[in-house]
């Protein structure tokens, strides 16, 4: 099945649903893993919208 590509392809903020925390933990990792420097991971991160919150 192909694409429309008179459809554009965005989503609404209401269409969007959160990541589970083991699946956004997880991304994080690969994330940080293949980030060149803490600068660039962090804004990889927020990005994504997987930001590391601080729980305490």
């Amino acid at each position: 099945m192909t694409a429309d590509p008179t459809t554009p392809d965005v989503l609404a903020d209401d269409d969007l649903e959160p990541v589970a925390e083991q699946t956004a933990r997880q991304a994080q990792r690969v994330v940080a893993a293949y980030a060149e420097n803490a600068d660039e991971c962090r804004m990889l991160l927020s990005m994504l919208g997987i930001d590391p919150v601080d729980k305490h």
